[in-house]
């Protein structure tokens, strides 16, 4: 049997966002010991909730579980106004784990309520993200997900309106929604395409490379996770079947029937150990010829809240 090639997508997995989350869960162990207590998952993906509930961290899904004055993380996808009154009500120190490109999009939407403009969300019903933006908007926001939403749209004032995007939506996923915004609504205004997270498109773009090479895609990623979900359906969209596995306990072997080039790739919140379990595995069916694709290079750190780099006592902190 031939060889099966196994091109591994770049950019893929961990984006910075979700580094800088996992360091200030881990962070907040090293400084303050467990346990610390997390609202919602840190990141969606269940391998490091395991791994960060191992070492002391307890994942609550709201701050009314949280015991009075413990150490509290909000998670990358950001909070509402309501949860933050919540927390400070039950006296909980916070360290908020809110991936700055998110709050990049709160501040955006508060500066266009501010100037009297009311303001459309461009996001997925439900996502811990749109539910964190919407209650940091004051006046609230009218959400659209589709291009349809957005015919049946009722404004308060046509000449006062302006939209935001949720994160973990690409340049792509969002310009026939802005262009049927700006068909009906000629006086809106919105981000630029430098407030689209750079992530999300960069493994977008990766994906769109892998089809050009390949007979079948693989996206590790957690079915909760909107970005890797979007790899997966991007794949089908690019006419190559794709499958979205949370780990290798989900890829099933008669998937590379027939196939000669596989093409795999990881959401942005998908550890790098899970994608090559998954080829070592592999490589006990098949005889692998490993191919890695150049992408567009990440060098993006984002920096720690003071909480954890103003501790002179725990050096062993990274001091961003």
């Amino acid at each position: 049997m031939q060889p099966l090639t196994i091109y591994l997508a770049s950019p893929r997995g961990f984006c910075a966002g979700v580094e800088r989350a996992i360091e200030i869960v881990e962070g907040a162990l090293n400084v303050f010991g467990p346990p610390v207590y997390v609202r919602h998952e840190i990141v969606h993906n269940k391998h490091v909730v395991h791994e960060l509930r191992e070492k002391g961290a307890i994942f609550v899904n709201e701050v009314e579980e949280i015991p009075k004055g413990a150490n509290t993380i909000f998670s990358a996808h950001g909070v509402s106004d309501a949860v933050v009154n919540a927390a400070k009500k039950r006296g909980l120190p916070v360290i908020d784990a809110t991936c700055p490109l998110v709050s990049k999009v709160h501040k955006e939407g508060q500066r266009h309520s501010r100037k009297g403009r009311q303001v459309i969300l461009i996001g997925h019903p439900g996502h811990p993200e749109v539910e964190g933006t919407q209650g940091r908007i004051p006046g609230g926001v009218l959400l659209v997900s589709k291009v349809e939403d957005v015919a049946a749209l009722t404004v308060n004032d046509e000449k006062q309106l302006a939209y935001v995007t949720q994160t973990t939506l690409s340049v792509d996923d969002t310009r026939g929604i802005i262009t049927a915004l700006k068909e009906k609504f000629p006086d809106i205004t919105g981000p630029d395409v430098n407030d689209i997270c750079y992530a999300t498109q960069n493994r977008q773009d990766a994906v769109r490379d892998l089809a050009n090479k390949v007979d079948l895609i693989l996206v590790v990623g957690a079915a909760n996770s909107s970005n890797s979900n979007r790899l997966r359906d991007l794949g089908a969209e690019l006419d190559k079947p794709s499958k979205l596995i949370d780990d290798v306990d989900g890829f099933d072997a008669n998937w590379l029937s027939g196939v000669e080039k596989l093409g795999i790739t990881a959401g942005a919140s998908a550890p790098e150990t899970l994608v090559q379990g998954l080829i070592t595995h592999i490589k006990t069916i098949r005889d692998v010829k490993l191919e890695l694709l150049t992408g567009k290079k990440e060098n993006i750190i984002f920096k720690l809240p003071r909480e954890l780099t103003c501790r002179p006592d725990h050096p062993r902190l990274i001091i961003r």
